[in-house]
């Protein structure tokens, strides 16, 4: 199998997080429940992961990482916890159905927003951003990059606007984490949402993110954390009372295996390899005349998906071709955002999204290539 969807969750991941996953399944004990040696064990994996982390977003106090399902429960988390009646959030027409719908039912709540549009090919002007700024806007709340057409937002500047307004910075990093780099202290982010199984490599089933140690957020669950079981108050103790019932213990530390990992091999060295593919592909595409793509021609202003429609071919059949004929993954669809599609003008049809790995190599990006040749009936 040939598998280009990583951009909804990547495949293969770095053996060690396999052999990692594997391990700790199979030592048992859940983080602070007990003074058992298993128990113990289990809540040194997860500081290990909340350190490594800390590496790699720039983060000092590892305390104030918060581990979840996945991204969109940690997105909740920040809507939901921060936003009070009468607040404004500015966002973007990029955003993931992630952001959009708890926003659509915040609105119950006296919570409004604002959608800041973006060209054609996904980019966004800081000034209309500002220029959209309200005396109630409480929270700039911004994709660090596209997953329709891949484009890569200017969060440091969205920050800054946001620092020099008093308003807080929540960034959606599915597409970016462990591929792009990310500091929240330069970049002003006050709230940062990853997930573990895109770009980071890690497992599905765990996500997280960080918050400004002196934000006041109001958890999303509320129940047992191993500590104050006396009082039937929820905790007010990061990161504890913020991860109530018992964590994803094997996918968090393999999440934690698939970090050191990324940090070996250095974001430089996985960038650079993810460029040199996306060119490939890139001018592979270009020269099948079936195929219009979206999003920026200039590589660097993307991370490493292409979405593409054709002339006279519907995405969903040219996935299913190539999944029935060649045996390769992508993705069509309208990929959990209407938003983007009706900015890239393909919210009619959605589009064929074509996402890489840093596992991968020339040749895969080769064969699918002639794949889609053969389908749509280019020449190489």
């Amino acid at each position: 199998m040939l598998y280009f969807d990583n951009a909804a969750t990547s495949w293969p991941k770095p053996e060690v997080v396999y052999e990692t996953h594997d391990r700790v399944l199979r030592q048992g004990g859940s983080a602070g429940r007990g003074v058992n040696q298993s128990s113990l064990r289990a809540g040194r994996e997860l500081l290990h992961t909340r350190k490594a982390l800390s590496r790699l977003f720039g983060i000092a106090n590892t305390e104030r990482i918060v581990f979840t399902q996945n991204i969109t429960e940690s997105l909740n988390v920040g809507l939901h916890g921060l936003l009070q009646t009468g607040d404004h959030v500015l966002i973007s027409s990029l955003e993931h159905n992630a952001v959009v719908r708890p926003l659509e039912y915040l609105k119950k709540s006296g919570i409004s927003y604002t959608i800041v549009p973006c060209s054609r090919e996904g980019f966004l002007d800081p000034a209309i951003v500002e220029s959209n700024f309200q005396p109630n806007t409480r929270l700039f709340c911004f994709t660090h990059a596209s997953n329709v057409l891949g484009t890569i937002l200017p969060i440091k500047q969205l920050g800054q606007i946001a620092k020099a307004h008093h308003c807080l910075f929540m960034v959606d990093a599915a597409q970016t984490a462990g591929v792009i780099p990310i500091d929240v202290e330069d970049q002003h982010i006050d709230f940062l949402a990853f997930t573990g199984h895109k770009s980071l490599s890690g497992p599905q089933g765990v996500g997280g993110y960080y918050a400004r140690p002196d934000l006041v957020l109001n958890p999303l669950i509320y129940g047992g954390t191993g500590l104050h079981s006396l009082t039937l108050e929820q905790p007010d103790i990061w990161p504890e009372g913020m991860e109530s019932g018992t964590r994803n213990i094997p996918g968090i530390a393999a999440l934690g295996a698939a970090v050191e990992f990324i940090l070996h091999e250095g974001l430089p060295n996985i960038r650079s390899h993810e460029l040199q593919l996306m060119s490939i592909l890139l001018e592979g595409l270009e020269h099948i005349p079936e195929i219009q793509i979206l999003g920026p021609r200039d590589i660097n202003a993307r991370v490493g998906l292409v979405s593409c429609v054709f002339r006279n071919h519907t995405p969903d059949s040219v996935a299913l071709e190539l999944d029935r004929r060649f045996d390769i993954v992508t993705r069509s669809g309208l990929h959990c955002a209407p938003l983007a599609h009706q900015t890239a003008g393909t919210i009619d049809r959605g589009a064929l999204r074509i996402s890489i790995n840093y596992s991968q190599a020339e040749s895969d990006i080769a064969a699918l290539l002639a794949a889609l040749n053969t389908i749509l009936g280019g020449s190489m």
